[in-house]
């Protein structure tokens, strides 16, 4: 089939990328799902960070790509011997798909599974097959899913059922967002007990980090960021207190646990240096490859402190959406909070920027008239 959808054509464009227009609105032939795939109809997609690392390269992927791995839709097809999902089923599609019996898996999320990551390094989907071409040309699959086009093709191991209720936007922010920040807390820091938590950067995934706090009943909440509004934003999603980075090193207090969602060197220094002793710092943050940091090895050890990395949470989806889906349907998860606005496809260059100049939190494309 044929369908409408966003390739990056080449990454490391100059900005704005509404000039240089990376991203090709394109007609892509589709194949039909092969054993243990579905066809998923799109409905709506979340613009995230880890789409714009490859739009200006600092995540470097084999191109053409159809860009978008946040995303949620309803089956509309069934591959050869699929058996646990129906046609008509609303999912969630995530871009780390688990095998269930490598070494990364047995680890219960703290690991990436190894044959998911491959194949997402590749442009493929899980296992290596390739659904995706245009005009002969093939085109790769952005981490198993290609989320930003009207239909996508993925494997069974990239998608979570969810209820029918739950609205588009915040179905498709589960996949990426909420898991990512949200598991900081969850899967990470494990909050019960906890006395004080701070996040430093506060794009979606901060404040994913910060409403899953919120609804996990953890009390002393700080939100960590450069920009005014992102703290004002904050404290409206239920931060206790904010603060800009060199604020909240020149104070005194100091945090049982830190979330760094920023992707900065600079920013995971910080979080490093507000972590009280015996307390955990927490980096979800995707820096650029060559980036370096600074911090102070003896208080690692002197301070029996904790210095955590975490990848998509830390989580494995088919567990955690379905407790982000039970706290956002007790009305304690403020998944709302995080959509900044609804666009259309043939916006995403000018979003891109947006993103870009830390003006959103998640832009939502609709693909529903």
């Amino acid at each position: 089939m044929t369908i409408r959808g966003a390739v990056l054509e080449r990454a490391g464009l100059p900005r704005p990328y509404a000039s240089s227009r990376p991203i090709s609105i394109s007609e892509v032939q589709l194949d039909p799902p092969g054993p243990g795939e579905v066809l998923v109809k799109t409905s709506a997609a979340g613009l995230c960070h880890s789409d714009l690392s490859v739009v200006n390269n600092n995540r470097p992927r084999p191109l053409p790509m159809l860009l978008g791995h946040e995303s949620a839709g309803t089956i509309v097809q069934l591959g050869p011997g699929v058996e646990d999902f129906r046609i008509g089923q609303h999912v969630v599609m995530t871009f780390l798909p688990r095998c269930g019996e490598c070494e990364g898996c047995r680890t219960n999320g703290i690991i990436p599974c190894e044959v998911g990551s491959a194949s997402n390094n590749e442009g493929t989907l899980m296992g290596g097959t390739r659904r995706l071409s245009r005009n002969g040309e093939i085109i790769q699959h952005h981490l198993g899913v290609s989320g930003f086009a009207d239909h996508a093709v993925v494997s069974t191991r990239s998608i979570v059922p969810i209820g029918d209720d739950v609205p588009w936007s915040i179905a498709a922010i589960f996949g990426c967002a909420i898991l990512t920040g949200g598991g900081a807390v969850l899967n990470e820091i494990k909050p019960e007990p906890l006395d004080s938590l701070a996040v430093v950067g506060l794009g979606g995934v901060g404040m994913a980090a910060i409403i899953t706090a919120k609804a996990l009943g953890v009390r002393e909440i700080v939100g960590i960021d450069m920009q005014e509004s992102k703290c004002e934003m904050a404290l409206e999603l239920g931060a206790t207190a904010v603060a800009t980075p060199a604020e909240a090193e020149a104070s005194r207090t100091r945090f049982s646990a830190v979330v760094e969602a920023a992707g900065h060197p600079k920013a995971l220094e910080t979080a490093f240096t507000i972590t009280k002793p015996g307390g955990i710092t927490v980096t979800v943050g995707l820096p650029a490859p060559n980036s370096v940091i600074q911090i102070d090895p003896l208080a690692i050890t002197s301070q029996a402190r904790r210095l955590h990395g975490s990848y998509l949470g830390s989580a494995v989806p088919s567990v955690d959406i379905p407790t982000y889906e039970k706290l956002w349907r007790a009305g304690t998860l403020n998944a709302e909070g995080l959509v900044s606005s609804h666009i259309k496809l043939d916006d995403i260059n000018e979003a891109m920027d947006n993103l870009a100049d830390g003006l959103a939190l998640r832009q939502i494309i609709d693909f529903e008239d």
